[in-house]
Parts: C-alpha cells; structure tokens; sequence
C-alpha cells in the first residue's frame, strides 16, 4: 500500500477550468487511478466499501457541536476529548520518552478484531519474550528520558510474576514515568491488583468487547464494572479503552453511565478497524470499510488495519452524549488516524534538517509536509510573481511545474494552485531523507 494518492478537495478558493492545464490534469488522474487500483485490489480480496464519504456530513455537523460544547480537539481533529485525558494520550504523538512493550501477544481470547496477528514473528511472540528485561534497560538508558511505559500483550497477567517485575524495574530506576497497563481483565484479582499499584502502576486501562448480541453484551459490561471496581480499590486511576462498534450505542451509553457512577477515570473510544483478517467476520455483521479509508493513503506501521464505517460517527456520537448528560467521566475519541500520527511525525522530525524549510512546510495537525504547486501556463506567471516578491521557489522536477511555500499562496491568486502532501523517507546512506509526494489536493 505505500503509493500516493490523489485528492481533490473543497477549499475556499474558486476551483479555475483545468481545460488549459493539461499537466496538472494528469497527475491529478494519475493519483485517482492509483487510489481506485488499491480500493480495486482490496474489493477483489473480498472488502466491501461503504459508500464515498457516506458519513461525512453527519460527522461534520457533529465535530461543529462538539466544538461548540466545548470539547478539545488535537492533531487536526483526530483526537477529540471532554474531561479528563490521561497524559500518556497526550504524550502519544512526539513524545520519543514514550514506549509501550509486551511480554508476549499470547492471549486467553480470540477476538476476531485482533490486530495482534499483523504483528512481526506473531508465533513466536506468543511466547513469554527471553529478553524483555534488555529492552526495558535499553528505554531506561536512551538519550531520551523516559516519561511513560506501558506493559500491553496479548494478555499481560498471563505472566503475572513478569508484569509485576516490569512495573518494578522501571519504577525503581526511574520513579517519575508514568506507568500503566492494558489488560481485559480476567486474572485481576486483588491481591494482583495491589501489588501491580506497589509496583507503581498508576494507570489501568480494561478492554471491554461488545457486539454479542443484548444479552452477552449486558454480562460483558457487569462483568467490566465488577473488574473496574475492584482495580479501582487500587490502582489510581482506572479506565477503559475499547474500539466502538456500530450498532453497540445503546451498550456502550450502559457501560459508560456504570463508570460514571464508579467515579472512574474516563474512557478512550477507538475507531474499530478490521485487521486484514477472516473478512467474513465482517461481512455477517454488515460492517463495511470506511471510504476513503484514509485522510491521505500510505503504508502505515500501526497494524490496527483499516477503519470500519459508522464507527468514527458513534465514537463522536456518544462523546456528545457524554456532554449532554453532564457526566464527570473523561471522554476521548481516539481515531485511527491519531495511532498514525506519529509515525509520520517522527519520520518529519528526523528528517527537518534536510527538508527545505523555504519550500515546505510541516503541518502542525497531520505532521506531513506540503508545498503549493502551480503547472502548465500558471507556472511562469506564478514565477515572475513570487521572484518579484523575493519568495523562494523551486523548479519541479522535470513536468513544468513550480514549487513553493503555502505561505505564498497569497502571492499565486487566480492560478490553479494545487496542495502537495509529503512524508519524509529514510533515502540511501544513515541518515539521509527524502521527500516523497503523496497526495495533490487541487484547490489548495
């Protein structure tokens, strides 16, 4: 999947007849055919896709109220919460002190939405890891100070006496990280939950499945509430993170108002995904892949998969929800996106000192680079403008197009002025990156 993709977005400014420019027609075509060719390979795999941006103006219309109400949004609108934030969700993107770990991806459930299959050498992590202990020695020694740590799995208290050690190792040598722990909570019982909190666990996030049917659904949440109360005996703060999935509302508002009566930390809602797995999981239920899947198509690390549609609607949906009920829990929409976000911030940082600054910009949502690009007749007009300007510029590379910084688009009124999305890249020798276009949004 790492290939660009073409867009051709809503902007402020007037889209101009594109009849006399032939040039930048073409990329334009040539991105939308590349973007049908992946949608193609992956319906010919057996996906189904939801209808061209079928929730689009119910989520927007939603993202405006929840502004209104007061809710937070981060990353460009990828993360939006109400309440209390767990600061290990803040220091999620651009935060190198951060890392989570697993002992093993060996798990006691099997839910059909693991994405834990996509992970390297699953097999063989399935395994209690010989040298996990390295691993934490090596965070705790990085140039980076740590600042927080997460034990997740598979099922981490399936090697109780580990995760305990975990916890204690790191807060031992360094007592200020943040410590906390994802677990679907079968094996918490108290005297592991007490010493998991003397071992400096601060934070307990349960996962919680939902989409059973009304009745196992209802024994899901009692037995989530019970877990949840007994942990919050004591481990300071207790929450839940789950994947919403479409048609689990009317559960997931139960399950939310039972912790609002624990007085519980909060929950992360997550935007469901589907794995690259057994699609016919998917397809009886009647879930379809969310179109367009991604914001800006790429080949993302995290192996959450690809989104499922109605999901990103519910989580705001019930956020909004929260709001209106007055609840004290904190309430954070975690979208796919936001879990990418900071791969490509990372990959932007590493690279700033040979990206041209004159000519890109990093975006402060997304964390990708862009540039404006003019072609065909509106490059030598934009280039005698932005050279009388004393504006920097670039010739591009070898179609007659003309590259400059999006803050000239001022300077280039009245051009077809088209957006170029850019992720850094590793290029060659240690140390060396490109830049690779990935998406043309026209009008910019």
């Amino acid at each position: 999947m790492n290939a660009p993709v073409a867009s051709q977005s809503a902007s402020s400014a007037p889209a101009l007849d594109l009849s006399a420019r032939p040039t930048l027609v073409a990329w334009l075509d040539e991105y939308a055919a590349i973007e049908r060719e992946w949608m193609d390979g992956l319906s010919a795999y057996g996906l189904d896709f939801a209808p061209r941006d079928e929730d689009a103006a119910a989520v927007a219309a939603l993202r405006e109220r929840l502004r209104a109400k007061g809710a937070r949004f981060r990353n460009g609108g990828a993360s939006v919460s109400a309440g209390r934030i767990s600061s290990a969700c803040l220091a999620c993107t651009g935060d190198r002190g951060s890392r989570s770990f697993f002992l093993s991806l060996l798990c006691n459930r099997s839910c059909y939405f693991c994405f834990n299959v996509n992970q390297e050498d699953f097999e063989q992590s399935r395994r209690l890891k010989p040298g996990w202990r390295d691993e934490v020695d090596a965070f705790l020694a990085a140039p980076d100070a740590p600042t927080h740590a997460a034990l997740t799995g598979g099922e981490p208290l399936l090697h109780k006496p580990e995760a305990v050690e975990f916890f204690q190792r790191i807060h031992g040598a360094a007592p200020d990280v943040h410590l906390r722990l994802y677990t679907a909570g079968d094996f918490l019982d108290e005297p592991t939950a007490r010493a998991l909190r003397d071992a400096g666990l601060q934070e307990m996030r349960l996962s919680v499945k939902l989409g059973d049917g009304p009745e196992a659904d209802a024994a899901a949440i009692d037995q989530a509430l019970a877990t949840l109360a007994r942990a919050r005996e004591a481990i300071p703060d207790v929450m839940v993170e789950m994947p919403v999935i479409p048609g689990t509302e009317d559960a997931m508002r139960t399950l939310l108002r039972g912790m609002d009566e624990q007085g519980l930390f909060g929950i992360n809602l997550l935007e469901f995904c589907y794995p690259y797995g057994d699609w016919e999981e998917y397809r009886r239920r009647g879930f379809k892949v969310k179109n367009p899947a991604f914001e800006v198509l790429y080949d993302y690390g995290y192996a959450g998969g690809l989104p499922i549609a109605g999901s990103e609607r519910a989580c705001l949906e019930l956020l909004e929800w929260a709001l209106d009920e007055g609840l004290s829990l904190g309430v954070h929409y975690c979208s796919l996106d936001n879990k990418n976000r900071d791969q490509i911030l990372q990959a932007s940082l590493a690279a700033a000192s040979t990206v041209d600054a004159r000519l890109y910009q990093l975006d402060e949502d997304d964390f990708f680079y862009r540039a404006l690009k003019v072609f065909d007749g509106d490059a030598p007009v934009a280039r005698e403008r932005l050279r009388a300007a004393g504006a920097p510029f670039a010739e591009g590379a070898g179609d007659g197009s003309l590259v400059t910084h999006p803050g000239n688009l001022a300077l280039l009124d009245g051009l077809a002025v088209a957006c170029s999305v850019n992720v850094a890249q590793p290029d060659g020798p240690a140390g060396a990156w490109r830049l690779r276009e990935l998406k043309l949004v026209y009008p910019a």
